[in-house]
């Protein structure tokens, strides 16, 4: 594997930014833009080999796409009840579209992205609690859309409408420990595409190095919507 010093990716992105386009080296492929770079720089997928130094992950996205960037998977607390699977699943979710189709007729669905800027149509909503030092999972039914008037009601029939109890958290010192070992340093890299004679092409245009994660930061951008929550 090509071992790398910080210097010398940041030469490398710069050579491949100044390729101009670059075909798409995974063809059908969602994660063709990250593959493609991960095969320039002739790195496994989502491992930058730079020793002697802190972590670094690399992030890459189409530059003019509306969708979310995946920062990282955690769990929410307490995690021996399997909240997800175990409780808002059976007990919040509603069915799949795909139920009876793709799915089983029963298939369950809980797909949806909340943040703490305000609820969703469902009534979630993330809330950041600096008493307590955690970040909680919240539910108000008097907050649901009348368009939910048939899922509410299920749920009322399954569990009632009070908060969530327990409530899914998030500790401050896990969830910042979580965001550092793989946003502490982090090459994001955004790319225009356009397809040249049938088949895409990238260009590299945008490089950029984040460095020095802020747990205030972190926490005002949960509360003012820039971070999220998917399910």
């Amino acid at each position: 594997m090509k071992i790398f010093t910080k210097e010398s990716l940041i030469a490398s992105l710069i050579e491949i930014r100044e390729k101009g386009w670059i075909p798409n080296a995974r063809s059908g492929n969602v994660g063709g833009i990250g593959n493609t770079l991960e095969d320039l720089l002739g790195i496994e997928e989502n491992n930058l080999p730079i020793p002697n130094a802190s972590e670094w992950e690399l992030k890459c996205q189409r530059k003019e796409t509306t969708s979310l960037t995946t920062l990282f998977h955690m769990e929410p607390s307490p995690r021996a009840l399997k909240f997800v699977p175990q409780i808002l699943l059976p007990k919040y979710g509603w069915a799949h579209q795909l139920a009876g189709d793709k799915y089983s007729g029963n298939e369950m669905s809980f797909r949806q992205t909340i943040h703490g800027l305000s609820r969703s149509d469902r009534g979630f909503k993330v809330v950041v609690d600096r008493n307590e030092k955690k970040i909680l999972i919240s539910f108000d039914a008097k907050t649901v859309d009348n368009r939910h008037s048939e899922w509410l009601k299920s749920v009322k029939d399954k569990i009632g409408l009070d908060e969530l109890n327990p409530q899914p958290y998030w500790g401050f010192n896990d969830l910042f420990h979580k965001a550092g070992t793989k946003l502490l340093n982090c090459f994001y890299v955004q790319a225009e595409t356009k397809k040249i004679d049938g088949k895409t092409h990238f260009f590299y245009s945008d490089i950029m190095i984040l460095q020095g994660l802020s747990l205030e930061n972190f926490l005002e951008s949960i509360e003012n919507g820039q971070i999220t929550r998917r399910f």
